[in-house]
């Protein structure tokens, strides 16, 4: 008889391997379906932002990584006299996450810790060198069909399937979603070195070199890697731009063979998508499989995190029957307009960094001259409805997570759960109905040991959902009774 597990997650990349550790945690049974044999061993991400950080604390992995991030101190835009055109300074010191907002790391690194922790759990099952061919559900479960090199197929079964399965997937379009365009693609050459004694001093965060003959982006990697990415031009033959010859006649400016090692070297289409759908009953999307972001916020690996802790918690509610499956539905409603912003600030950074029009760039450069600009990050608002109060007006932002006095972090208490911040002695008051909701949704509290934080929201209670978003803030304990009222349970 075929093992039903609780999620099949095709994909063993960050994402995938992030959604595994989290429904793990959570005591489910998981199954992970990955096409290629082994991982990739080259750099490919960058940067990892202060959120995206949290959510791997909640994986299990934040101590391992911890000793391996990098400072991200500063991004600056210069024109190709070298003068400043914007400056993006960034805090080398923890913010409101937990953790700095912007890191460097090395994806093997991440994708090492995530993989290592989920061997040594009996609750999940991975199989690699198998690409699912078929996807077939009915109102209880997947039926799952994958194929080896050799033409052989195994046949799996799940509750719920997620793909994770990057910019090409698969099971997109096993559900029947359209990739829609946001804005038009450039052919880039990423080229990753690793420094070597008498290398030549570089400059510190990130550079991008805003000149229309061809624009040039320098990244500070973890430890001694550096990466530059550069645009291809009308011309250029994308066959053979990555050569190694090509390659360093394009950076001498830079550096020489003398003095690095390079690791890899390969021409990206940097685009902007985003799927029409991301769940089909009890299939969905996550990451690159459900949008793709250019690389100009380094956002892409941080809006996949995003993605699998709200689905994770949802799952996890929809398989004990806390909630409907139709909560699922919330997930798109709430990151398709989220992450679409993001594709926007990196689209609308990309179009000053590429262009190549001579007089545009000069009158680029006199207005950013004239008026400098500082930038910050952006942090919307999800999207949906799934608040307690659509008037609060933080609702839907994301919490902060703040050291308690016993010196850990709040969700190292909370875990994945619902959390109950409020002053001492509130939940007391709540009504009996409350208390039950309360202890249906497993909600943990934490009270009298958060009011720094209650005081800079301006009330006495806030619910924070598992993914770390605030639902909604209380000013009396009626208030919090109605709250509780509104959070997404299924009748009994």
């Amino acid at each position: 008889m075929t093992q039903i597990f609780d999620v099949a997650i095709i994909g063993y990349g960050p994402s995938g391997a992030s959604l595994a550790n989290l429904l793990e945690r959570q005591g489910r049974r998981v199954l992970v379906i990955e096409q290629f044999p082994s991982s990739y061993p080259l750099p490919r991400a960058t940067h990892i932002d202060g959120e995206a950080m949290r959510i791997l604390q909640a994986t299990g992995i934040g101590e391992a990584l911890a000793p391996k991030l990098g400072i991200y101190a500063r991004m600056r835009f210069e024109n190709a006299q070298g003068e400043m055109l914007i400056d993006w300074p960034r805090s080398i010191a923890p913010g409101t996450h937990g953790w700095r907002d912007s890191n460097r790391f090395h994806q093997p690194d991440l994708e090492n810790a995530l993989q290592a922790r989920l061997a040594r759990s009996s609750l999940v099952t991975v199989h690699r060198g198998l690409r699912v061919t078929a996807l077939a559900q009915d109102a209880e479960r997947v039926a799952i069909t994958a194929r080896n090199d050799r033409g052989e197929t195994t046949e799996f079964a799940a509750r719920f399937v997620v793909g994770c399965d990057g910019a090409n997937s698969t099971v997109r379009g096993l559900i029947g979603a359209e990739l829609k365009v946001l804005a038009p693609s450039q052919q880039w050459l990423v080229a990753d070195f690793i420094m070597q004694p008498g290398a030549p001093e570089l400059p510190e965060g990130t550079v991008q070199y805003c000149d229309p003959a061809r624009p040039f982006t320098y990244i500070e990697g973890a430890g001694l890697r550096r990466r530059w990415e550069v645009m291809l031009m009308p011309g250029d033959d994308p066959a053979t731009f990555a050569e190694p010859e090509r390659v360093y006649a394009l950076l001498k400016r830079w550096i020489t063979p003398e003095h690095t090692v390079l690791e890899r070297a390969v021409v990206y289409t940097f685009g902007s998508a985003i799927a029409s759908r991301w769940r089909n009953g009890r299939i969905l999307v996550a990451g690159d499989a459900a949008h793709q972001t250019p690389p100009f916020l380094g956002q892409g690996l941080c809006s996949g995190l995003r993605d699998i802790i709200n689905i994770a918690w949802k799952i996890d509610w929809a398989l004990d029957g806390r909630a409907s499956p139709d909560l699922l539905d919330s997930y798109q409603q709430e990151l398709a307009p989220h992450v679409s912003q993001y594709i926007a600030e990196a689209n609308r950074i990309g179009d000053i960094i590429q262009e190549t029009d001579p007089d545009k760039a000069r009158r680029r450069d006199a207005l950013l001259l004239d008026q400098p600009q500082v930038l910050t990050p952006i942090r919307p608002r999800l999207g949906g409805s799934l608040w307690g109060q659509q008037h609060d007006p933080v609702a839907g932002t994301l919490a902060a997570q703040p050291r308690l006095p016993d010196g850990r972090l709040l969700d190292d208490r909370v875990g994945l759960h619902v959390a109950v911040i409020a002053r001492a002695g509130t939940v007391a008051q709540l009504a009996p109905a409350s208390q039950v909701r309360l202890q249906r949704a497993r909600a943990v509290t934490v009270e009298g040991e958060c009011d720094a934080y209650l005081d800079q929201l301006g009330t006495d209670a806030v619910i924070i959902r598992p993914d770390h978003y605030i639902f909604g803030t209380a000013a009396t304990p009626a208030e919090l009774d109605d709250l509780v009222a509104a959070l997404p349970l299924a009748a009994n």
